[in-house]
């Protein structure tokens, strides 16, 4: 992260800051903006609330979600700037959760990119959300950009976090982390695919792995073939640049909780292969390794902050190109482990990579399973671009589920239904690789892969076509192109896991 992040028991109106930012809850039926937890120093700097609030509302404050406005301070505090950013409604118990602080943090970070210094009374109401929703907010990706790269983001956020420090340095640090994990997964997403490459991305998760102490494993393409990986060789055939699938592995410390064997989808550019896709909007599938990148940024985090949990990412990374060599429909592919899958469909291509990965991560004897990918099309059709669909064990599908929406990142338990299963059947082999029914498409990719989990093992796959990439404005914490999504939720799962099994 390029932005720095301290925390600070100063008072906030005696601060020395470009700007200090207040939190403004919106206030139910007519009523106008109050003033959230923390502003308390300002507004009696500003004589009392009420003037500190009128004068906010006269400059357009209504305390709607991620409003940012600014007023000038005239003396009354050092920083010469009061912002006030929406919170939006409060819940039930009167206060703004978590998403709503991290919301407001990162809108403020985007609006005054290229202040020098904030310091920002967010922490005051919960810092690891202020701090992750502040760092992210401020994310960039200026290494294309020619010149002085384009706006420079905030270069400093002090979080101002209240009377009660107990504990807030650790918080921001651990918070400050996971935020440089998602800006990891981000970068990676946002890299262009001529540059980004299965063998370019497995040397860069080789990087990122060995500077973290992980232990590192790379097969190439002929290690591949003696293995018998013909899912993935079979996607990546159709390209110049060959196939890779990495392995990274954190041990977990001297007692690990568990194991978890986390597996992500790597495909570094998706045409559809000899099944092409339409060429509007094509450049979006320089996204379709966002699995793989975020399973990446999570194993070297879960390292990075010593988690007391087992993690090994099994990352298969291949380009899917329609070529005189490229994999075509009719072929079967002999999987690893032995299955064989009638192709059908070669733009269904993500589930091939997934059921090698799968069956290997499997070999490793995990307590947990979890496969996130960019996977179906189908998953926006039925849940838009910001809800993941997570299918899996039902209990274990549930538990990532309920991370996902905790973590803001959002996702929605999904079913398996077994009259799917059939559609599934192959005239000449054990399995084809898409049904021939319009409906249900994400559905039947997670009945796929569920067919090379072996049984008894926990399991979840959390399809991310949607939330992985955004294509349109940005909102919040989250800008146009990578998100990040899920390393939060991925997080949030393996502390809980290290706490609770």
């Amino acid at each position: 992260m390029t932005t720095e992040l301290r925390t600070s028991t100063a008072s906030a109106a005696e601060v020395e800051a470009d700007a200090v930012v207040v939190g403004l809850p919106h206030g139910s039926g007519d009523a106008g903006p109050s003033l959230a937890a923390g502003a308390e120093a300002v507004a009696a700097a500003f004589h009392d609330g009420d003037v500190l609030v009128t004068e906010l509302a006269l400059v357009g404050a209504t305390g709607k979600a991620e409003e940012v406005v600014r007023l000038a301070a005239r003396g009354a505090v050092a920083a010469p700037v009061v912002v006030g950013v929406g919170l939006g409604r409060p819940g039930a118990d009167g206060a703004p959760d978590a998403e709503q602080v991290r919301r407001a943090a990162g809108a403020v970070s985007r609006t005054l990119a290229g202040t020098g210094h904030v310091a920002s009374t967010l922490g005051a109401i919960d810092l690891a959300a202020a701090a992750e929703g502040a760092l992210l907010g401020a994310y960039t990706f200026q290494e294309y950009r020619g010149g002085d790269g384009g706006t420079r983001p905030v270069g400093k956020i002090t979080l101002l976090a209240g009377p009660d420090t107990d504990g807030a340095e650790e918080t921001a640090t651990t918070a400050a982390a996971v935020a440089g994990a998602v800006a990891t997964a981000r970068d990676l997403v946002n890299t262009p695919p001529n540059d980004l490459f299965p063998d370019s991305f497995a040397r860069r998760a080789r990087e990122l792995g060995e500077a973290a102490g992980l232990e590192v494993e790379v097969l190439d393409d002929a290690a591949l073939a003696e293995g018998g990986y013909g899912g993935i060789l079979g996607v990546g055939q159709g390209s110049s640049r060959k196939p890779r699938l990495v392995r990274l592995s954190w041990a977990g410390g001297d007692s690990p909780r568990a194991k978890v064997a986390l597996v992500g989808k790597g495909i570094t550019f998706d045409t559809g292969g000899i099944s092409i896709k339409p060429a509007a909007g094509m450049d979006h599938m320089t996204s379709d390794m966002s699995g793989a990148a975020a399973v990446v940024a999570t194993t070297v985090l879960a390292a990075r902050l010593d988690l007391p949990v087992a993690v090994t990412a099994t990352v298969p990374m291949a380009e899917n190109m329609p070529s005189d060599t490229a994999y075509r429909p009719g072929d079967v592919l002999r999987m690893y482990g032995g299955k064989t899958v009638e192709v059908l469909n070669t733009d269904a291509e993500g589930r091939l990579i997934l059921a090698d990965a799968i069956v290997r991560a499997a070999e490793d004897d995990p307590d947990y399973l979890v496969e996130t990918s960019t996977l179906t099309g189908a998953q926006m059709v039925a849940l838009g671009t910001r809800t993941a669909g997570i299918m899996g064990s039902d209990a274990f599908r549930d538990r990532v589920a309920a991370h996902a929406r905790t973590t803001g990142e959002g996702g929605w338990a999904m079913p398996l239904p077994e009259h799917l299963r059939p559609e599934l059947d192959s005239r000449i082999a054990d399995l084809a690789n898409v049904t021939g029914a319009r409906w249900g498409g994400m559905l039947a990719a997670g009945i796929f892969l569920g067919e090379f989990v072996p049984e008894g093992l926990q399991w979840a796959h959390v399809d991310i076509a949607g939330p992985a990439f955004n294509t349109g404005g940005a909102w919040g914490y989250t800008g146009k192109g990578g998100t990040g999504v899920p390393v939060r939720t991925l997080w949030a799962l393996l502390t809980d896991i290290a706490e609770n099994g």
